[in-house]
């Protein structure tokens, strides 16, 4: 399982709880009402718990879909926040929670149990959906948002090396085996999914030398200042637009899809199909640049993470504020 930073300024009352279920929340009280979401409150007189994960990318992702369902004439219980992915997934296959977003990748490796990865995103994401069918969750269309591994550079370095993908950096790596230098993290360094397997996929065959593991939030600041000429970073990362990184196009398309998408739990879609409709323009919006965009608010300029998604979704027009 890929580790993840980001903030914990919600959810944190869940944290004792998490490791046997959800037992508390509270309830999301926005003051919202349809924009071009939710017109004739198709939710009126539904009553829904949204959960997710704890770090800062899946707070707002809860807190957005939230805000969705409030426009839309539902009553919300918010229990995001849980920690780890196992605790808000389960809550959503055992009814615990009523949906939330959650991301093609980690359901295919990490919940249902692959070790190889589908290289096309679409595909990927309809075998995620029909092996969860059976465990009582649907899958909602998926957005474009990616958060996915990738590498980066600064700005200098870019137009120093001229690579824009990966088979670019394989190839300096070969021409100047000594301007490939890596900041990594230990997980990715080791992972078939991480170092290795990219190596192995496109080429490359880097010294040891050539290669720093570090903590995450070091990396990025390594690779901006230059110490190293390219980091391991995730594509959603807020620090990614603050910092000016470059990020190395994955042309063999060799690392795994997170694409995020709605789950919801099917027994609640039976019962409630209009979540579907309420949702499914606001998926359609997200993408890296806007998932960049908005963490960079939380992780890189201090702010609460409920309200840069309440902002987002009355600036989009998705809702208005009442």
């Amino acid at each position: 399982m890929r580790r993840r930073t980001g903030s914990l300024l919600a959810g944190l009352v869940l944290v004792a709880a998490s490791a046997c279920g959800l037992t508390s929340g509270s309830p999301m009280v926005d003051d919202v009402e349809p924009g071009s979401i939710g017109q004739g409150k198709p939710l009126e007189g539904a009553r829904l718990t949204v959960t997710s994960k704890e770090f800062t990318e899946q707070l707002i992702l809860g807190a957005i879909m939230g805000i969705a369902f409030q426009a839309a004439g539902a009553e919300v219980v918010d229990r995001t926040g849980i920690q780890g992915s196992v605790g808000s997934r389960e809550a959503v296959v055992n009814g615990e929670a009523d949906a939330g977003y959650e991301y093609t990748g980690t359901a295919w490796i990490t919940y249902q149990g692959n070790s190889t990865p589908i290289p096309d995103p679409r595909e990927q994401w309809e075998a995620v959906r029909e092996a969860d069918l059976g465990n009582g969750v649907t899958w909602l269309e998926p957005s474009e948002l990616n958060n996915t591994y990738a590498l980066a550079m600064n700005r200098a370095n870019h137009e120093r090396y001229g690579t824009d993908t990966l088979s670019d950096v394989a190839a300096l790596a070969k021409s100047a085996p000594g301007a490939v230098t890596l900041c990594v993290e230990g997980e990715f360094a080791n992972r078939a999914d991480g170092l290795p397997g990219m190596q192995k996929t496109y080429g490359m065959d880097l010294p040891a030398r050539n290669v720093t593991q570090m903590d995450t939030g070091i990396i990025y600041t390594q690779a901006a200042k230059g110490a190293c000429a390219y980091g391991e970073v995730f594509t959603t990362d807020g620090r990614i637009k603050s910092m000016d990184l470059v990020v190395m196009e994955d042309d063999k398309r060799f690392f795994p899809h997170y694409n995020a998408a709605p789950t919801v739990n099917t027994d609640t879609l039976r019962e409630w199909p209009a979540i579907a409709d309420v949702l499914a323009p606001v998926t359609a919006r997200l993408d890296n640049d806007v998932a960049r965009t908005l963490n960079a608010k939380v992780d890189v300029d201090g702010e609460d993470p409920h309200q840069v998604a309440l902002d987002w979704m009355v600036e989009e027009g998705f809702v208005k504020e009442g």
